[in-house]
Order: C-alpha cells, then structure tokens, then sequence
C-alpha cells in the first residue's frame, strides 16, 4: 500500500494578526492624536488667559509675553471683583440664567411630550413651526421683543431679561427625538398599568431622560449666560439689572492701563461654567453617546 501523505500544513495566522494589531494601534495613535491636539487648541487660550492675568503690565507689553508667571499678582483677582462690582453682576446672571434654564426645561419637556406621544390636529405643522424659529436669527425678533417688553413695562426687570427665552425650539426638539428612542413597549405596559400621561411622563420618561435633560440645561445655562447684547437693551444705563458680561465691558473700558485686572475679571466670570461643566460632565457625554450603543 502506498505511504500515506502528509496532512497540509496550514498557514500559520500570526502575520495577519501582527498586521491588525499594527492597524489598530496606529489608528488609536492617530486618534489620540488628534485629541490631543484639539484638547490644546481649547486649554490654550484659557491658559493664556490665567497666566496674563497674573502678569503685570509691563510684562504684558513685552511680544511674546512670558509663558508662565515668574512673579504671580494675585491681587488682580480681588481688584477686579471690588472694581468691577462682579458680585452684583454674577448675582444677576445666576437670577437670570436660573429661571431661563427652570423654564427653559420645563416648557421643552411638556412640548417634546406632546409632539412624541400625543395626538392632535396638525401635530406636524406645528412641529416645523418650532423647528423654523431655529434658523430666524436673534436679530430679526429683537426689535419687537424689545418693544413688547417696553409697552408691558417690563424694562429694567428680571421679566424683560428672561420672559423672551422661556421656551426654545431647539429644546423641544431634541427632547423629541430622545422621547421616540424609548422603546414602545414602555408606553403600551403604562397604559395597561393604568398610568395616565401625567405619571408615565414622571414616572417613565423623565427618569429614562436625564441625560438630554442634563445636556440641554448645560446648553441652555451657556446660551443664557453669554448673552450680552440683549441685557444692555433692557437694562439701559441701570446697573440694578445688568449681567456679568456688560460687567466685563465696563471693567475693561475702566481699567485700559490694568489689562490684567480685565483678565482676572474674564477668568471668574468663566469659573461657573467650568463647575457646571465638571458636575455634569458624565450626563453630558451619556446624553451625546446615548444612540451609539443599543
């Protein structure tokens, strides 16, 4: 009888694994990368922004001014918050940017309700009427909206700051779409249950929701408190109401020859939104993940 063959020898699979781990960690090279360099086109300028504010301004003067603070003045904080008036400012804002963001949430969270689990005439209508008042620009309606506010009286009031934000379309908008991601069978078992869309909205949907609610109040407490240009209309020549950033101007127009000091000013009016960023970070990035991974 002939010998028997040798069984084929297979190919071994090490190359093409050592192939795709080279891959893979070029690619996660790549990706950290370009992070980093995001991250310091970011973290750069607030730096800059510390770091000057510490400097004196013969230092300031100098191209390019130090990189790093050799002789820290760290008097330039309580100059500013004392010359300023900063306290009276934040105050304001914090009045201001919390009723904006309550409301804000409140209205965006009963619309998104509506429009994702109710019923009505001309439901879809209404929908692109919310989602056009997204690309009409701030300037087109100030000019009425400030003239309601005068003839309501409403000038140099917490009324006229804020009355004219209460409700966002871009809130209900992605209220909306994060309520139809919650899966149909949550509804059909709270009807059996006997909830009605009070509770199911409490109850069920909320709580599933925080994310997006968390993200659209970190979105809405940024939009709100940057706002400039309508607190100065409002507020006229008063103090009694004005913002944080009509604070800053005057700071800077106050201080031409203490640059730091304006700086320093720049630097607390900017530390609530680094609190506000740190505390819902998590909610933040769960809210911008949430439909990556079912």
């Amino acid at each position: 009888m002939p010998a028997s063959s040798a069984p084929p020898q297979l190919a071994s699979p090490a190359p093409k694994v050592t192939h795709h781990l080279l891959n893979y960690r070029l690619r996660l090279i790549a990706r950290y990368l370009i992070l980093t360099v995001g991250s310091l086109i970011v973290i750069i300028p607030i730096y800059l922004a510390i770091v000057n504010s510490l400097l004196v301004p013969s230092q300031l003067a100098h191209q390019p001014p130090p990189f790093f603070p050799t002789n820290p003045q760290w008097h330039t904080y309580p100059d500013a918050w004392s010359s300023g008036h900063l306290g009276v400012y934040i105050r304001n804002s914090l009045i201001q940017t919390i009723i904006i963001v309550s409301l804000q949430i409140v209205t965006s969270v009963l619309a998104a309700f509506a429009f994702a689990f109710l019923e009505f005439p001309f439901k879809r209508t209404l929908f692109v009427i919310f989602l056009s008042t997204l690309m009409i620009p701030f300037e087109v309606t100030v000019t009425q909206n400030l003239s309601t506010i005068s003839s309501l009286g409403w000038m140099n009031t917490f009324q006229g700051l804020t009355v004219p934000f209460l409700a966002t379309g871009f809130g209900v908008f992605l209220l909306r779409q994060a309520f139809l991601s919650l899966p149909p069978e949550l509804r059909e078992a709270a009807l059996l249950d006997g909830y009605g869309n009070v509770r199911f909205l409490t109850r069920v949907v909320l709580p599933l929701s925080r994310p997006v609610i968390a993200a659209l109040a970190v979105f809405s407490f940024l939009g709100s408190w940057n706002q400039y240009l309508w607190p100065l209309l409002v507020s006229g020549n008063d103090n009694k109401i004005r913002t944080v950033q009509i604070g800053l101007k005057q700071l800077a127009a106050t201080q031409l020859d203490q640059i730091n000091v304006s700086l320093a000013g720049t630097v607390i009016a900017f530390l609530p939104l680094i609190i506000l960023l740190i505390i819902f970070q998590k909610q933040l990035v769960r809210s911008l993940t949430a439909g990556s991974v079912k």
